[in-house]
């Protein structure tokens, strides 16, 4: 299934949280930390105000609670705002 986002709005695929463990402790899911970052698997053609500056393929930052998650095909995603990403990662 493919999934356009509308407007401003990007599509991210967030980078899986570091499992840690501590003296053996295997940490539930629950408790990890949610990712801060990710990679951009689609964007929308933006607003007359307002044109598209992530591209897909983007390595990006976001804020702890920015975006709407949810579960496609057995995959978790993002969808935010691009005002919502913080800073696209160069390499």
């Amino acid at each position: 299934m493919n999934i356009k986002p509308l407007a401003d709005r990007v599509l991210i695929s967030p980078t899986p949280a570091e499992e840690v463990t501590a003296a053996g402790i295997i940490i539930p899911d629950s408790a990890k930390e949610k990712p801060l970052k990710g990679t951009v698997v689609a964007t929308g053609n933006g607003t007359k105000d307002e044109e598209m500056v992530v591209k897909v393929g983007d390595q990006v930052l976001f804020g702890k609670y920015a975006g709407s998650e949810f579960d496609l095909d057995g995959e978790k995603y993002l969808i935010m705002r691009q005002s919502d990403v913080l800073a696209i990662l160069e390499k």
